[in-house]
This record gives C-alpha cells, structure tokens and sequence, in this order.
C-alpha cells in the first residue's frame, strides 16, 4: 500500500471534499471502481449496493450533514457519481450483506499511575482493494486540528486530535446488523475525532448515531498527566463502553467483549479473532514502557514474523479472500501525532516507524 498525505487548513467540509477530490482523482476512482467490483464477486448486487449507500447517504445526511457534504464533493471533483464515492464511505455498510472475516488487532495501556497511553494497532484487509492510502491533516470549523489515516472515500479509521484523544478502529459483526444502511461507522469515527475530547463525549457521540454494521472504536485521551481508554462497541442493537482491566490494558480484536452483546456475536473460527486477543494479552506486559518500534518487536512476541498479529495473505485463496496486515499503527497524544508503517509489526519493527 502506497500511502499519500494531504496537510489541508481548508475548514469547511464541502471545500475539503473538494480538494481531496480534485488532488487525488485517480486515486478516489481507483478505490471506488475495486469496492463497486469487490462487491459483485460478493454477491451483492449493485442495485442493493445503491440502495444501502441511498438509505447510508440519507442517515448521514441526518445526523452529521457535513461529512456527506465533503463526500459529494470530492465524487464531483474526481468526476464520478456520488453513490461511488459513498459507496468506499459506507462499505462496512454494505458488507453487512454478506458479512465475512476482518482481521484487526488493537492494544491500549492507560498508566493507572500516570502518564500517556502507549497505543498499537495493526489494520488488516486485501491488499487488492486497498493500493493507496490516506495521511490526512484537518481543521475543523472549530480550530480543533485532526490527523488520521484511512482509505480514500472512507471518512477516517485511525487518528488523533489536538485535544490529547486517540482512535483505533476495528470491525465486528453481529445478528443485528443488517442490509437497512446506516450511518457510517467510519463517519463515527470521524465526528469522535472532530468533535470529541473525553471518553464520555465520545460515547455520547456514538449514542447519537443509528448504525447497520457494527464496529468497536478503542479511545484514549491525555490530560494533566493522566491517561483515560475504553472500547466502545456498536451495533444495531445497541452499544458498551468495555473497560481497561485493573492493569490499564484495553486488548480488542474482532469479537464482543461486552457479556451482553457477546450473545448475538457472529464472528466465525476461522477469523482467529480469539487467538489474536489470547495472544495480544500474553505479550502485554512486554509492550509497556516502549517506543513504538520496540512496542511492536514486543506485539510480535517470541514468534517475531510469524506472530498471529502479523497475517499474511494466502495466495492459494481467491484474491477477495486474501487478507494481510497493511498498516502498523501507534499513537502519540502528547506529541498529537500518529506514528506508522505500512506492513507488519514485523516489518515496523525492523525497519521503524514514520511519524505523521
């Protein structure tokens, strides 16, 4: 995955879209023509595709009308339709028709005794889908300063803001979900970053939000020297804040935590979801007190490059059934900025990380 950074001071979302759109225009058609294809080989027809991202559309029009304002303006800049566009923006969406594996591993340590969070994800999906990726810097009508990362169409998965809180980003799935179209859970993601500063304003914000597919943002903040993390899990039944544990470790994969959603879960054996949370606790204690670089030789554990954090594509599978991890990911919220590599934990820790 090649990724590409845009710094924007471009306040308003419209005329944002619109410069992601104009700058970017083959990658924004790129990625939208692979979903719109992906999609097929799934099984889902484009005329439910246009449907669900229609209801999507209109959701988010509702609840948080300037993300899809900046949607449809960077499809007009790129010169295609806007339920192309919207269609990467909503995708979790629309695979909620055909749900299938995901494959993300998310560790947050908030010191009981004082200090920053130390923070690590690994985002793991097909290679095929995803060539190009997204540094995006923001400001928003508000003057709050954002960074993240997240694929072009989609409004964001992993970032920081300049109020001391994180996000990390991992999809689950469970009966509830469904085909209605929602709003986006990516677009949660995004407003937490815009609009939140404590753990409580972003439950709030999720509270606030009628989705279709379910996710689970793992946020930490930073203030006056002291750390505060949850996760908070969505679906279309309802959501949960899960706790640190009483060492300060927050570990999410892609099951349920809390004990009440955990009962509709429809994650299946072969997403290892349970052996990567098994994993991730066993290594914990390595992880802290680390540099990012070393927090991921740490992630890895004794295994190094064959850690079950590290996935690796099959290429005896067919292409849409291949995963790999694509990006390694830390957070700095004292230092408001976003630390990653494009692969492995592995490869992160051999070979560094940058710093966005």
């Amino acid at each position: 995955m090649k990724l590409h950074t845009l710094r924007t001071t471009t306040t308003g979302h419209r005329d944002r879209g619109r410069e992601i759109g104009a700058r970017f225009a083959d990658q924004v058609r790129d990625v939208s023509a692979r979903y719109v294809a992906h999609f097929k080989v799934l099984g889902i027809s484009e005329t439910t595709v246009r449907d669900i991202v229609a209801h999507s559309r209109d959701a988010l029009r509702d609840w948080y009308p300037g993300l899809a304002e900046e949607s449809d303006a960077m499809a007009e800049a790129s010169g295609i339709e806007p339920w192309q566009v919207a269609a990467v923006g909503a995708r979790t969406e629309v695979l909620a028709a055909a749900p299938g594996k995901g494959e993300c591993t998310t560790a947050v340590y908030a010191p009981p005794c004082g200090g920053p969070p130390e923070t690590i994800q690994t985002w793991d999906w097909h290679d095929s889908l995803t060539p190009d990726g997204l540094l995006l810097s923001i400001v928003t009508g508000a003057q709050r300063r954002v960074k993240l990362f997240t694929e072009f169409g989609t409004a964001a998965k992993i970032g920081v803001n300049d109020a001391g809180l994180g996000l990390h980003f991992n999809i689950l799935h469970h009966r509830s979900d469904d085909a209605t179209g929602g709003v986006p859970v990516h677009a949660v993601a995004r407003r937490v970053l815009e609009e939140a500063t404590t753990v409580a304003e972003a439950r709030d914000i999720v509270a606030s939000a009628s989705v279709s597919a379910s996710t689970v943002l793992t946020v930490a903040t930073y203030r006056d020297g002291r750390a505060a993390a949850a996760s908070i899990e969505m679906s279309p039944s309802g959501f949960a804040v899960v706790p640190p544990g009483t060492d300060g470790w927050l570990v999410h994969t892609n099951h349920f935590l809390d004990a009440g959603l955990a009962g509709g879960d429809t994650s299946t054996p072969e997403l290892m979801s349970v052996e990567r949370h098994r994993h991730t606790r066993a290594v914990r204690g390595g992880m802290t007190g680390r540099c990012a670089p070393e927090r991921a030789a740490a992630f890895c554990g004794g295994d190094g490059a064959t850690a079950v954090v590290c996935v690796r594509a099959d290429d005896s599978r067919p292409e849409h059934e291949r995963w790999s991890t694509l990006l390694t990911a830390s957070l700095d919220l004292p230092g408001f900025a976003l630390e990653y590599g494009a692969g492995s934990p592995d490869a992160a820790a051999r070979e560094g990380l940058d710093r966005f």
